[in-house]
């Protein structure tokens, strides 16, 4: 498992951000209903503030009503989620997905906002809906995610509630989805250990650093999911050893410096591993394009040749019958032409005959 402390990334971090790359960090936070998502957005936004560094925030929840931080971009100035719902005969999950979708058509205007705050910005939020997975699984998180992806140094923050998480089999429900979301959007990923005020993250650290300690625990976990959360912990072992884990408290703020040491990290991760790849999707794609741009460019050359020949051929028989018609009209009018001439003739012999002599 990578943590915020880990001597090689601290020493790769070394270098300010903004001396790296000269676009704002991009941080998309995810996290259940109740994992304090929102109050962790307030408390960063509000830190970072504190050490005049003002991030860019951009609410996407369009269903939420009131925003307890300075917001930059509202998608609820956008798109009237209620009006939404009522024009498309929607509930509410769908009224989101739905108001999202018509947001990520003007995505690009949010996009050269974001550039035009790069010079003065190190970090932007994206504050995303309670019901995680309206954005994870839909259309229009889609977009969003790859377009900032392509564009900005993008790093997904997973908000996991480390009250809720001290039982095993929530544990690995959360760890799970959290795998999932890292495999799906394929970014940077950091999971956000929220609520340490209340409940020490040790615990989970412990358990994915150990699979005996999870196991005791699994053991003291009477229910039917145990025996599913032992086997799960064995095949996330992989997924244990390639992530970052902070502690955060969205009410103290403890464990700030330890996530932006995470940001950090991630930013290098992004640049060394996602960029590379990402150049690589777009070369094999280009690649496809001009194979299908050839195979079709063919495929209309012989289309296009066997349609010449089709009608060179059609030509050439109209020719041939039309000479055939045209050398019997010219037989006809010869023999027409001859008999008119003997009916001449024999009109002349009788005109003498009938002279008198």
């Amino acid at each position: 498992m990578a943590t915020a402390e880990d001597p090689v990334k601290k020493a790769e971090i070394d270098q300010p951000l903004l001396e790296r790359h000269k676009k704002p960090v991009c941080l998309i936070v995810l996290g259940m209903a109740g994992s304090g998502k929102t109050t962790f957005v307030q408390q960063l936004t509000g830190l970072l503030h504190m050490k005049k560094k003002a991030p860019y925030v951009i609410n996407l929840d369009p269903a939420c009503r009131e925003v307890p931080y300075p917001v930059n971009i509202d998608i609820r100035d956008t798109v009237n989620y209620k009006e939404v719902m009522k024009q498309y005969s929607l509930g509410p999950n769908g009224g989101i997905v739905t108001s999202l979708n018509l947001f990520a058509t003007k995505f690009d205007q949010v996009i050269k906002l974001i550039e035009k705050k790069s010079e003065n910005t190190e970090i932007a939020i994206f504050d995303t809906p309670g019901q995680i997975e309206v954005f994870t699984w839909s259309a229009s998180g889609s977009i969003i995610s790859e377009t900032l992806g392509a564009l900005f140094p993008t790093v997904v923050v997973y908000v996991i509630d480390t009250v809720r998480s001290v039982s095993p089999v929530t544990f690995m429900s959360n760890m799970l989805y959290a795998c999932s979301i890292l495999y799906k959007l394929r970014l940077p990923f950091i999971i956000v250990m929220n609520k340490i005020d209340v409940v020490s993250h040790k615990f989970a650290l412990e358990w994915m650093k150990d699979f005996e300690m999870f196991e005791e625990a699994v053991e003291r976990d009477k229910s039917h999911h145990a025996n599913l959360s032992r086997s799960l912990s064995l095949t996330l072992d992989e997924f244990y050893k390639d992530i970052t884990t902070v502690g955060f408290s969205a009410v103290t703020g403890e464990g700030f410096e330890e996530f932006l040491a995470a940001v950090d990290a991630a930013v290098v991760e992004y640049e060394t591993e996602y960029c590379p790849e990402h150049d690589r999707l777009l070369k094999l794609q280009a690649e496809a394009r001009t194979k299908d741009k050839d195979r079709q460019k063919k495929k209309f050359q012989h289309d296009f040749d066997n349609d010449v020949q089709a009608q060179s051929v059609s030509i050439s028989l109209f020719l041939i019958t039309n000479n055939e018609f045209l050398a019997d009209e010219e037989d006809r009018v010869g023999q027409k032409s001859f008999h008119n001439f003997l009916e001449e003739q024999k009109k002349k012999q009788q005109s003498k005959s009938n002279k008198p002599s």
